[in-house]
């Protein structure tokens, strides 16, 4: 399957393009960072530097690779958790501005599939409305919502604890993902089971 992957540099993104590249599809891993696509490449993908904030580039990039699916694992966060407060507007924008550009370019692109990341949990203000304006558009397109929990592991904000339930270890995630590629339209969440009480 040719798979256009966006945030394909980010915690969750980084771990997927090997797995997708291993089970035989062709990926291109976009990146809004030129030092970021060299890594890219090594891992087995066509790096694509794009912003998704720039829908003409974007729409060009997406056409231009033209995929069966399209995966929207873009976040915009800081990588001090410490900043996550006044990170949240960005990541708001990226999840309106980010899913329509996006949705749009797949459109343009013939893409048959389109798959995007939401968080399984019921967050405040701004950020709720922006999760819910991804998730119905999303579905509105016949996509795909993949809820996850809180990310924990290497290169997370949880490298050595646990966080509050929802949670899932970050290469679990990145395990069921690719192999989620086929999941009829819908909402599914991944997130670990509670411990018994």
């Amino acid at each position: 399957m040719r798979i256009f992957l966006a945030g394909a540099s980010g915690v969750l993104g980084s771990r997927l393009v090997p797995l997708l590249v291993a089970a035989g599809h062709d990926v291109a891993g976009m990146t809004r960072s030129p030092a970021k696509a060299r890594l890219l490449a090594a891992a087995g993908a066509e790096p694509v530097v794009c912003d998704a904030f720039d829908p003409d580039g974007l729409t060009t990039a997406v056409t231009a690779f033209a995929p069966e699916l399209v995966m929207h694992q873009l976040t915009d966060l800081p990588d001090d958790p410490a900043l996550l407060p006044e990170g949240r507007a960005a990541n708001a924008r990226i999840r309106r501005e980010g899913t329509t550009n996006l949705l749009a370019a797949a459109r343009k692109a013939g893409a048959a599939r389109f798959i995007a990341q939401s968080v399984a949990w019921t967050m405040e203000g701004e950020g709720q409305a922006a999760k819910e304006f991804l998730e119905q558009s999303v579905l509105a397109a016949g996509g795909v919502v993949l809820r996850y929990g809180q990310f924990y592991g290497p290169g997370t904000y949880y490298p050595d604890t646990l966080p509050a339930q929802p949670r899932i270890a970050v290469d679990t995630a990145a395990d069921r993902t690719a192999r989620a590629l086929e999941l009829p339209t819908g909402v599914y969440e991944f997130v670990e089971d509670p411990a018994p009480a």
